[in-house]
């Protein structure tokens, strides 16, 4: 009897399972030995990355809130509008100051030329020459400040249309209309679904082993969906021993939100398991088996006891199997030769 193959693997598991013909109609395929990684199961809350509160950024009474909860919204569309009286009328002001320190910044500029010359031609005093320097520096210095009056104004400005900051769903509005907002005043919050982790609390036993492999997988929509990356806290909680863990998730996940409870698998060194095909293993109501194929060509139907799936097509058997023996490959063609072999013996006897 040929030896079971050794396997190792991680992520897309390939199963050296050779086939062999008993007959003309049926063929098996060996219980292999994998070295799988061993995998242990923690229940961990998923998060968004981005999420957050919107807040207001200057003062204003709220005269439109365009999105209410649950609602998707889109990077850089509006969603609260606040009235901007004051901004504007602060903006046109600021426009009249920079105006006003421009021309006298050009005038004191013309007088400086002026003076420049005839003290170059030794016609006017020292201290003349450094007031008039003296004067063009402020003159330069205020229509700086009035720039930067005039940006700080158009700033204000803008800060009463408030946009959203990425695209996601609004979990949570803040303001209604007629209400005065200010600076710093929660206006919407909101979280991101195409960038998720699940945050997970670990015992301090397996955070080691956990941090070395730095490999683990969340079970969603019924399969295990390998992770992204895996991020161990250095700092522990000393009232539950733990530390905490962040898995990021792919992208593209459907029907995972913020705040489920899900599983999530640690790689934590590797395990020598028994593996079959799915597609040999038979469920007759409570009853999950296989067919048995000896040397001989007899089959025999033999119930077993399944573990946890092997990649995409195998699943680890936990108990009614041995390494080596032989499984039928069709069930349904197994099935046919059992009841054949049954019908033979009857006629015999």
């Amino acid at each position: 009897m040929e030896k079971p193959h050794k396997i190792t693997a991680w992520g897309a598991l390939v199963l050296l399972l050779n086939a062999w013909p008993v007959n003309a109609e049926l063929r098996t395929v060996e219980v292999a030995s994998a070295e799988l990684p061993r995998l242990y199961q923690l229940d961990g809350v998923v998060e968004a990355v981005n999420q957050g509160t919107v807040s207001a950024q200057t003062s204003g009474r709220v005269i439109d809130v365009r999105f209410d909860v649950g609602e998707p919204v889109n990077a850089g569309d509006v969603i609260v509008v606040l009235e901007d009286t004051n901004q504007r009328a602060a903006l046109r002001q600021a426009e009249a100051n920079l105006a006003a320190t421009t021309a006298r910044k050009r005038d004191t500029e013309r007088e400086y030329q002026r003076i420049k010359g005839i003290f170059d031609r030794d016609a006017v005093s020292k201290a003349d020459m450094d007031r008039i320097s003296a004067s063009r520096d402020q003159a330069r210095a205020a229509e700086t400040a009035a720039e930067a009056a005039l940006h700080q104004a158009q700033q204000e400005l803008d800060y009463t249309v408030v946009k959203a900051p990425y695209t996601g769903v609004v979990t949570r509005r803040l303001v209604e209309i007629g209400e005065t907002a200010q600076p710093g005043q929660g206006l919407m919050s909101g979280f991101a679904l195409d960038n998720l982790r699940v945050s997970v609390d670990v015992p301090q036993d397996l955070v080691e082993s956990i941090r070395q492999q730095r490999k683990a997988s969340v079970r969603a929509n019924g399969q295990w969906v390998e992770a992204r990356q895996v991020t161990v806290f250095p700092i522990a909680d000393p009232a539950s021993n733990t530390f905490e863990v962040r898995v990021d998730l792919p992208d593209a996940i459907d029907a995972v939100f913020p705040g489920m409870y899900i599983k999530v698998g640690f790689v934590s060194g590797s395990q020598k398991q028994l593996v079959i095909p799915l597609s040999a293993v038979v469920v007759r109501s409570e009853v999950i088996a296989v067919y048995i194929v000896d040397d001989d060509g007899r089959v025999f139907f033999r119930r077993v006891r399944l573990g946890s799936p092997a990649g995409p097509e195998y699943v680890v058997v936990l108990a009614g199997l041995k390494a080596g023996e032989r499984i039928a490959a069709d069930p349904v063609a197994a099935g046919i030769t059992l009841k054949s072999q049954r019908n033979k013996r009857v006629g015999n006897e």
